[in-house]
């Protein structure tokens, strides 16, 4: 049953109340304003049908709240009063002929300005000095921050110029810039701090901090927008006059203010400022408009909380509450895993939204954000809509707290997160169809495979069309399949592509493949993947299409390949394996059919390897999918990899059952304490057999002990020891003794190259150099041995000189190296 008109009006009361004090008292809005403003103006509805629900304290007549008790009380000289709103054009034209049918002019003008997202105050300058600053509260009496507001430089501390009067009363909004928020919200992300919903909220809390010093480390921004109380001095006889007088007296005021006329005048305003709004470096929610002039001000006079001669026009919500109905992850082209939450379908900011970014699993741990739930989301602009605030009091009972999956919804391979990060990612690389463009292309670059005329248009188009489905099958590519590829992506629409395959279909069959395409819709995005799919045989008319692109493009694929392992493996996209990453894998381990069945902590034996390297690279190739992409690869491309070599001798330094222990970061295990474990217990099944006591007995700490036999009892940890004890004696059998390595005449020294070398490039330089041993480096410092510096070296060269480094030219070097190699 329907509450009556008095039970809906009481429970609309206490909702509404809840909100201010959400809003004003706890900086905390709960609800969005369009939420708020659709309650305020039910009530508004049922006190006018029936005025015998309508009371002296309804919210409907009040301002903001009052006080929360914290700060000080300040009894405002005038009135800080809120403003109506407007919804449509048609509230704004009412508003226009009210003031026309009291006032009886025909040229009415207003001041109009965006209205600010932030939090009004009042600012006292009594003998142009500042002396007094004040929330607006419940509009009668707000709370006295004067202290905080001495730390916005925006405010003046002392009028600018002269004749202001000598009681002065300026009213304005403190806000926070997007830029201050953002770099905020990031500063509380990096320590543990609260992230803030929205830039108001930031503003408000802000400038309520009982300690000033922690104001000021927020930064706040203001701009003024009217007057209060003025005791013996005069301001200019129009609002938009006052307002350039405010500025004068280094008041900032918006450059978006100005002067309009009449309806028409005010609805352009309106859409300007909308078609701008996203571009702003601040938030606004509307713009207002005002009489401009104040004698018509005065005669229009004030209704309970309101002004007459003034109204906020409020622009499409970008805030709106919903129910989240899943949860699910969305599997990004590099990988990464964002949770996205399933919405009921709302509008916000004018388009429909039923989806909305969580960005990430800590955010959801900050919000708590829950299936079922009521949530608020935010849309601005072109940005992704995304959950900003969890309502809690509408939360279902038996909710649950939502937990990050294990395995990528795409292809099941594991997700993982590296250690300090925000990210969760895919680790099936090269298996997982979301991840399928961006690793073929990555493939495909120059610096990795080098298949030069792959473009992305293409990659994806072949992509849409099944034809790749992985690495591999570029190597199947054939000529008729590119130049049907060519064809697709040059034409318009359907019947453009059907025009275009004519001269190149033998007579017989080619009526069924131009019918399969002109049935195509050209409206559907994908109806060139499915026009390439289609079956068709070609009798290609070589005066009608170029073909040598096609020749060259799969001669660049057969060249790629006879690849060597460095490029290989900076092929592959292993998430933190570049080019040096790789060389320095090629360099070491010297054999694909090594490094891939390699358990991660005999990564860490590579200098400059560590831990989060060492542990991307076994989850790569922990994937199933992904040991599958590198088969097809070696069998169904015939990639044959032109280095293969025996692991470097360096590799038998240290390395040693203690060693294994160690690089597997086991709580509390030392190189000593592995040592003496080892001693007692010879083998790595000799470890995984033993129990808590006797790891004690080989002399471990009791904590450290017991850590260990934690550490063995996870899941996976003990099959990894012992296949990390059999690689490693795969590598001391085949890598050479240390006695045969042969230094290089650069060994253990650090090159850096700057500017441009007339005969060779920068590659090759850095190619032969670390033939010769030489570690090649980005920047200089004292340990740098030398610099190389060609034409317009830049900043190396001049702090080579500054901290003593030998600098050789371009002739030394080619010298050096015709000796040498």
């Amino acid at each position: 049953m329907s509450p009556s008109p008095a039970e809906r009006a009481e429970d609309l009361r206490r909702q509404i109340a809840q909100a201010n004090r959400a809003y004003h008292e706890l900086d905390a809005p709960e609800i969005p304003d369009v939420d708020y403003d659709r309650m305020v103006r039910e009530l508004e509805a049922l006190e006018r049908e029936h005025p015998e629900l309508a009371s002296a304290d309804s919210p409907t007549r009040q301002v903001g709240a009052r006080p929360s008790g914290r700060f000080a009380e300040v009894r405002h000289a005038a009135p800080m009063l809120s403003l109506s709103n407007a919804f449509s054009d048609e509230e704004v034209a009412d508003f226009v002929r009210r003031i026309d049918e009291r006032l009886g002019r025909r040229r009415l003008r207003f001041s109009a300005e965006p209205k600010m997202d932030g939090l009004a105050i009042s600012l006292r300058y009594e003998n142009g000095q500042f002396v007094l600053g004040a929330t607006r509260g419940d509009g009668s009496t707000g709370e006295d921050v004067t202290a905080n507001l001495r730390e916005i430089g925006d405010i003046p501390r002392q009028l600018h110029g002269r004749g202001w009067p000598d009681v002065l009363e300026v009213r304005g909004e403190v806000y926070m810039a997007r830029a201050d928020f953002e770099a905020y919200n990031e500063r509380a992300r990096l320590h543990g701090g609260k992230v803030l919903a929205n830039p108001r909220n930031a503003a408000a809390g802000s400038l309520r901090q009982l300690d000033p010093k922690l104001s000021a480390q927020r930064r706040l921004s203001f701009f003024a927008y009217g007057t209060g109380e003025v005791r013996n001095g005069e301001l200019p006889d129009t609002h938009s006059g006052t307002l350039r007088q405010l500025h004068a007296w280094g008041f900032p005021v918006s450059e978006l203010c100005t002067v309009v006329e009449g309806t028409d005048g005010l609805l352009g305003y309106y859409r300007e400022i909308g078609q701008r709004r996203d571009s702003l470096p601040f938030d606004i929610d509307g713009v207002v408009y005002k009489l401009d002039d104040r004698a018509g001000q005065q005669a229009m006079g004030f209704v309970s909380r309101a002004p007459r001669w003034a109204i906020a026009h409020k622009f499409p919500a970008q805030e709106q509450s919903t129910t989240v109905e899943a949860i699910e992850i969305q599997i990004g082209r590099t990988g990464a895993a964002t949770p996205v939450a399933r919405l009921a379908p709302v509008a916000v900011a004018g388009v429909i939204v039923s989806n909305a970014t969580l960005h990430n699993a800590d955010q959801i741990a900050r919000l708590d954000v829950r299936v079922g739930d009521s949530v608020i989301v935010r849309r601005a602009g072109d940005v992704i809509p995304e959950v900003v605030s969890v309502i809690p009091d509408r939360r279902p009972q038996g909710t649950t707290p939502w937990q990050m999956p294990t395995r990528c919804p795409v292809c099941g391979s594991e997700i993982v997160r590296e250690e300090g990060a925000a990210a969760w990612r895919c680790s099936g690389e090269l298996s997982c169809p979301a991840q399928r463009k961006e690793a073929i292309a990555h493939f495909a670059s120059r610096r990795a495979m080098d298949i030069d005329g792959l473009g992305d248009k293409y990659i994806e188009t072949l992509v849409d069309a099944g034809i790749v489905r992985g690495v591999a099958d570029l190597y199947r590519l054939r000529r008729d399949q590119l130049l049907h590829l060519k064809l697709v992506l040059d034409a318009e629409d359907p019947s453009a592509l059907a025009s275009a395959l004519k001269p190149h279909l033998p007579a017989e069959g080619s009526g069924a493949v131009l019918t399969a395409v002109l049935r195509l819709d050209g409206d559907d995005p994908a109806w060139r993947a499915q026009a390439l799919a289609q079956p068709a045989s070609f009798d290609w008319n070589t005066k009608k299409i170029a073909t040598k692109w096609a020749d060259n493009l799969i001669a660049a694929i057969d060249a790629s390949r006879a690849a060597t392992l460095e490029r290989l493996l900076f092929a592959l996209g292993i998430e933190h394996v570049g080019e040096s990453t790789a060389k320095a894998l090629a360099q070491w381990f010297g054999d694909l059919e090594l490094i891939r069945h390699l358990p991660w902590p005999l990564f860490k034996r590579v200098p400059d390897i560590g831990g989060e390297v060492a542990r991307s690279l076994g989850h790569f190739f922990e994937q199933q999918g992904n040991q599958q992409a590198i088969d097809d690869l070696l069998q169904v491309g015939q990639v044959r990899i032109s280095d293969v070599h025996a692991p470097s001798a360096k590799l038998r330094e240290g390395l040693d059952l203690a060693q294994l222990l160690v690089e597997s970061e086991i709580p509390g295990i030392t190189r000593l304490r592995a040592e003496k474990l080892v001693a007692a217990l010879p083998g790595a099944q000799a470890v995984l057999d033993a129990e808590h006591g006797q790891f004690v007995n080989a002399g471990l700490p009791d904590d450290t002990a017991r850590g260990l036999a934690e550490w063995l009892e996870v899941d996976g940890h003990g099959a990894m020891l012992l296949a990390a004890e059999e690689a490693m004696q795969q590598i001391l059998a085949r890598a050479p003794a240390l006695a045969e390595i042969v230094a290089g005449p650069l060994d253990g020294q650090t090159v850096v190259l700057t500017g441009t070398l007339a005969q060779l490039t920068r590659d090759v330089a850095k190619e032969r150099l670390e033939a010769l041993g030489a570690k090649v480096s980005g920047s200089v410092s004292k340990k740098t041995s030398f610099v190389v510096a060609g034409t317009e070296a830049g900043s190396k060269l001049d702090k080579a000189q500054s901290l003593g480094v030998p600098v050789w030219d371009e002739d030394r070097l080619l010298a050096y190296l015709a000796e040498h190699e």
